[in-house]
């Protein structure tokens, strides 16, 4: 058995790495999930909209999120919708988030995206006219209409980048952006209404990992989860294209959920994969998708071992480690990665199963 092999079979387990629509290590795993469907949950509603909608996506964390955000994306762009897909992690620090940072974070995407679809002298605008202050928080000594337009364009990057990486500027840079908020949705709306007419077909932004911002208290027993979803909920659903946000699972299942729901209607939740019965007897269905999903990144690179007598040495500890993930991906994927680092050769010893658990 050699190194290689194992060293492809445990990256084939990396948990922090959504898989690509169309990647062979996908599983179907709706019926063991409650019929969970995202084409249908969230995009017939905005297939079958005639307004701009604004919908909230949720699950724990590792529990595939953003694969289905990302099947959802070509599956719509297959319709002829045009999709603007990103994650805010290089714009936002998730310990110390706020309103304006996620509405930078969707300036410099859809300017980027849409430049060539539209006229940015809205935005372009908006920042020339906020500049001398926010120059003298050190974002550059140059003169913003000596810029070419290039430059003038990714200016919006380097706020986000500097919000993100700059804690001292960041709440200055805020307050600035803050007071002009409005008029900075006014001139990205603007600029989306001139996109749109251009493309010819509806627009979806998805702004993915919203739901890792860290919740902060505040006062009076809220917490900035409250602030940015619920306080600021006019300015997120002003946008005037189709948006999906992912937002913090605690806040779905806290006691602001109706105030949610309210505001946003239903908040969908991709769920576990149930391994599990109520009554605690094991439930073999759910198994043995978790089993499939094992396979599958396992016969990939040793497409001739059978799971539970050539990968693993035990029948026993297969649905062992399936029952300890809970029917959580991320689960299953650290749980197997334990596992390998405990293996010297195929197949796992149950001792190493043993010792992930």
């Amino acid at each position: 058995m050699s190194l290689d092999l194992l060293t492809d079979i445990y990256n084939a387990f990396d948990p922090f790495r959504p898989l690509e629509p169309g990647d062979p290590f996908y599983v179907f795993c709706h019926e063991v999930r409650g019929n969970e469907n995202v084409l249908r949950e969230l995009g017939r509603k905005i297939e079958r909209s005639n307004q701009a909608t604004c919908q909230l996506y949720t699950g724990h964390r590792g529990v595939g999120k953003s694969t289905e955000l990302k099947r959802l994306k070509v599956d719509l762009e297959s319709k002829g919708y045009r999709v603007i897909y990103f994650a805010v992690d290089d714009d936002i620090d998730e310990e110390d988030a706020q309103y304006t940072d996620i509405l930078l974070s969707c300036t410099r995407h859809v300017l980027e995206e849409l430049r060539n679809q539209a006229n940015p002298s809205p935005l372009i605008q908006w920042l020339n006219s906020r500049w001398q202050s926010l120059k003298d928080l050190a974002l550059t000594e140059i003169k913003f209409e000596d810029m070419k337009l290039e430059t003038q364009i990714s200016q919006f990057a380097k706020l986000t980048a500097t919000l993100r990486q700059v804690p001292s500027t960041r709440q200055k840079i805020r307050e600035q952006v803050d007071v002009h908020s409005i008029s900075l949705l006014e001139a990205l709306n603007q600029f989306i209404a001139e996109a749109k007419q251009e493309l010819g077909t509806k627009l979806v932004v998805i702004v993915d990992n919203l739901d890792r911002i860290v919740p902060m208290p505040r006062s009076e027993g809220r917490n900035n989860h409250d602030e940015i979803f619920l306080d600021r909920s006019g300015q997120l659903r002003r946008l005037d294209c189709h948006v999906i946000y992912t937002v913090p699972i605690s806040l779905v299942y806290s006691n602001r959920a109706a105030a949610l729901r309210d505001t946003y209607g239903d908040c969908q939740v991709v769920p576990m994969l149930m391994v599990r019965q109520r009554n605690e007897q094991p439930f073999p269905p759910g198994l043995a998708k978790v089993k499939e999903l094992i396979s599958r990144r396992v016969g990939q690179f040793a497409p001739d071992l059978a799971l539970e007598t050539a990968v693993f040495d035990q029948a026993e500890i297969v649905d062992r480690l399936c029952k300890m993930s809970g029917g959580h991906m991320r689960e299953v994927m650290q749980l197997m990665q334990t596992s390998l680092d405990w293996t010297d050769n195929l197949p796992i010893p149950a001792s190493a199963v043993q010792q992930a658990m």
